[in-house]
């Protein structure tokens, strides 16, 4: 009997950015890495993944995603396909862009926002469902891709808001449990159930957390 399949994708957040420093809501504005100050971080993850291979790669097109994936493959970066996709952008928040939580958080409309934990869109943004819905089309694409009896590695940059929506959706996890730092990410694994479906069987953190001193 064949072996079943296995797929695992190690999905990061980008590094450091001004905006972050600042706490404003980035979105999908092209915000870029803020160097050097970002490096730190990076050169955790390049070490973290400098003795991994993978099968494929895919990326956020905005430019903070793809200067993490050219800090943390560097060497090696025509090793795996790249794809870059604007269906792992980050949330769109539309007139909260460039703003912060202390400027924002005596409107009602923003307070409403916080309140239905991103179901309702901001003003001229994207609801977690427009999110959930293009993540779900992009996922389905990973998938059919995956031969059900093989074994597939990706690697994915992204942004924090992705990284929640999945871990929302394959860790069963409440919205405000999955945040992850800059430069941070998970690694999920999934495998084939009894109908060939992809189930979600793992989830750890990247970089795994320091070991407890004795």
């Amino acid at each position: 009997m064949a072996a079943a399949g296995r797929l695992e994708l190690v999905v990061v957040r980008h590094g450091l950015t001004q905006w972050n420093r600042e706490r404003r809501y980035q979105g999908q504005r092209d915000i870029p890495l803020l160097l050097p100050d970002a490096l730190p971080g990076l050169d955790r993850l390049r070490e973290v993944l400098e003795t991994q291979t993978f099968d494929a790669v895919h990326c956020s097109d905005l430019t903070r995603c793809r200067q993490t994936l050219a800090h943390v493959t560097e060497g090696r970066e025509r090793a795996w396909p790249t794809h870059f996709d604007a269906r792992l952008r980050e949330l769109d928040f539309g007139d909260y862009e460039g703003r912060t939580y202390d400027e924002l958080k005596s409107q009602p409309f923003y307070r409403a926002w916080i309140d239905s934990e991103g179901q309702q869109a901001p003003p001229g943004g994207e609801s977690t469902t427009d999110l959930r819905r293009r993540l779900d089309a992009w996922f389905a694409d990973v998938v059919n891709g995956c031969a059900p009896h093989d074994r597939h590695r990706a690697l994915v940059v992204a942004h924090g808001g992705v990284i929640r929506e999945l871990r929302r959706r394959f860790e069963g996890i409440g919205f405000w449990e999955g945040g992850v730092s800059q430069a941070e990410g998970r690694r999920f694994v999934f495998t084939l159930d009894a109908r060939e479906r992809w189930q979600c069987s793992s989830s750890s953190a990247v970089p795994a957390p320091a070991s407890a001193t004795p």
